[in-house]
């Protein structure tokens, strides 16, 4: 529950453009999910998306069967209300990653931008992890971006974890190849720099 509390109290008290995850369209996200070719009525799960503007792009560009899970559930009411009708068509889960009801082999790809380096107790790690192998299908595509090496040690009052390419491929395991891994360098609505690392790994 403190991890629930803490993220409530910052989508309740922060404006949704005010944080320093915020982007206006999630373009290096995109152009990874185009390049997987997954069908356009794919089943996907944005985990962590909150707020986060994906969602409005995703159904823009014409995909069908999006999940959006957040720990906060004012985070998904604030991206519900933002998409009026077109909210409808979006599966809202209200759920903490590393105990969530997910169903088994049901998504074509999972994406991720900024949640699992909050993961710093390794027994979290492993149930995300478990939680990938568990609902991801065969072949299916993961997405997954964090603080790089030299990215923050801190973030929203909280500790994280920051990765190389090689370090984030290596929490998921043999079960995961590592197709591509990119770099950016996030510049948040104060003016600072956070830098990310992108992997995008296949399920076998």
């Amino acid at each position: 529950m403190e991890r629930k509390s803490h993220w409530e109290t910052v989508f309740t008290t922060k404006d949704s453009t005010q944080v320093s995850w915020y982007q206006q369209h999630l373009g290096m996200s995109l152009r990874l999910i185009e390049r997987t070719n997954i069908p356009k009525s794919g089943h996907i799960i944005d985990v962590g998306g909150g707020t986060s503007t994906l969602v409005d792009d995703l159904l823009q560009a014409g995909y069908e069967g999006i999940s959006v899970l957040d720990i906060s559930g004012a985070a998904l009411q604030q991206a519900r209300s933002r998409l009026g009708s077109a909210g409808d068509r979006v599966n809202w889960l209200e759920a903490d990653i590393t105990q969530a009801a997910l169903s088994e082999h049901h998504y074509d790809l999972w994406h991720d931008r900024a949640v699992f380096h909050f993961l710093t107790d390794p027994e979290d790690r492993r149930r995300y992890v478990e939680q990938v192998k568990h609902t991801l299908k065969p072949e299916g595509h993961i997405i997954v971006a964090t603080f790089a090496a030299d990215g923050p040690s801190r973030c929203s009052g909280l500790d994280t974890v920051q990765y190389s390419p090689d370090t984030l491929h290596g929490e998921f395991g043999d079960s995961f190849e590592l197709v591509e891994s990119l770099h950016e360098d996030h510049d948040t609505p104060f003016g600072t720099q956070q830098s990310f690392v992108y992997c995008c790994c296949l399920k076998h």
